[in-house]
């Protein structure tokens, strides 16, 4: 990996390319991220680099965090992230990564915790169908049988089940970069993007190119 991000999620909208189709695409704001260390074999076991996005009220950092930010010379950020480069070396601390690494046409990967559902039930959660609506029925959006009880008299480990929906790390991959905003930091992907709107997203170059 070479290029990687962090960036907000703005919300969705649709452009019309070139030939006149539409396309809907999310809007991101990305970065400017600063690098705030640089992650060497020699000192460290690994290479990477480690870069910060968003401001930060100093009263909200504890000491650790401040002293490091400090020592690379940079404000408060709000989020803090590694990235495993492979040119990680070219890099110096302070240095800032904007939108401009992407170009419209490049394939991305995007990473983000997806909205939380709360709990809900099989249908809603697994897609499961429901029983008859009808007023002599006695069984409308329940699971379903869990086991029977003569054969095989237990319940089998995955089976559906309601509970907590959501609020999973979820990334979407081989996505289009449609149009990059240099002055505004903003890329517009190619459909959905995980995450409620002002949610941290991660994107990088995808691990499927040319596929």
């Amino acid at each position: 990996m070479k290029k990687a991000i962090l960036a907000t999620k703005v919300g969705m909208t649709q452009i019309f390319n070139e030939d006149g189709a539409l396309t809907p695409v999310t809007v991101l704001q990305a970065g400017p991220c600063v690098v705030t260390q640089v992650k060497t074999v020699e000192k460290d076991g690994y290479s990477a680099v480690q870069v910060g996005f968003g401001e930060k009220r100093e009263k909200l950092v504890n000491k650790p965090e401040k002293g490091q930010f400090d020592k690379a010379g940079v404000s408060c950020r709000r989020y803090v992230r590694e990235f495993k480069f492979e040119n990680a070396e070219e890099y110096t601390v302070a240095q800032e990564i904007k939108a401009d690494i992407f170009a419209a046409g490049d394939k991305v990967d995007a990473t983000a915790i997806s909205k939380g559902k709360g709990f809900q039930g099989a249908i809603k959660r697994l897609g499961q169908h429901r029983g008859p609506m009808a007023h002599g029925s006695k069984f409308h959006r329940h699971q379903g049988s869990n086991g029977a009880c003569s054969d095989p008299s237990k319940v089998f480990k995955g089976k559906g089940m309601p509970g907590h929906m959501g609020s999973k790390r979820i990334t979407i991959q081989n996505l289009e970069v449609v149009r990059v905003d240099v002055e505004n930091n903003l890329l517009l992907v190619k459909g959905a993007v995980p995450g409620p709107k002002k949610s941290l997203v991660t994107i990088k170059e995808t691990v499927k190119a040319g596929k």
